[in-house]
């Protein structure tokens, strides 16, 4: 676990290749956004200079996936983000998506320790599929933003598709739905 909490140092190289420190291995950008879903910390810097280059890389990665497709930031969003660039000091946009997101990941963690062992709904049968549902809910809505828990492993190495995960969660929805209305 100390591990974890430990940022995860990447150097880049004057031909621009980038480093991993812990696993002596070059590594890509999707393999630091990997990292980072995986709940790691990064920092990348330049060998030569020492410059941190971290955010630089980061804003790369999420233009990289919003080009792709892959659209997490409404256009609303975006042009809220280069209006408060324009604002002397950046204005109050900083503070309140940092303040969005420890807010997000705070709930996150109480609502999965609600769901803990300590909860007297853990002896019910089919309770921890049930968790595990949630858990892989939660982590396809927020795309594994959080770093206070992780879904299933299978989950992630599987390759399967997200309408085939999704099918597969309203299958085991479905039969836990069964299983609790013969309880009654």
């Amino acid at each position: 676990m100390a591990e974890q909490e430990k940022s995860l140092l990447i150097k880049r190289y004057a031909s621009r290749r980038l480093y991993n420190t812990e696993t002596s291995d070059y590594v890509t950008l999707e393999d630091i956004a990997g990292f980072i879903r995986d709940g790691r910390e990064v920092q990348i810097v330049d060998l030569k200079s020492g410059d941190d280059l971290t955010r630089q890389y980061l804003l790369q990665i999420i233009a990289e996936h919003e080009s792709r497709g892959e659209n997490v930031l409404p256009v609303t969003v975006l042009n809220d983000l280069v209006r408060s660039y324009m604002l002397p000091g950046g204005g109050m946009m900083p503070q309140f998506l940092q303040s969005s997101f420890d807010m997000l990941r705070e709930n996150q963690a109480k609502m999965m320790e609600n769901m803990s062992a300590m909860n007297p709904m853990s002896k019910m049968p089919g309770f921890e599929a049930m968790k595990a549902q949630q858990e892989a809910f939660l982590k396809a809505m927020t795309g594994g933003i959080t770093r206070s828990w992780s879904g299933p492993e299978a989950e992630e190495t599987d390759g399967g598709s997200d309408s085939e995960d999704l099918d597969e969660i309203k299958k085991q929805l479905a039969d836990l739905q069964k299983k609790l209305s013969k309880l009654k």
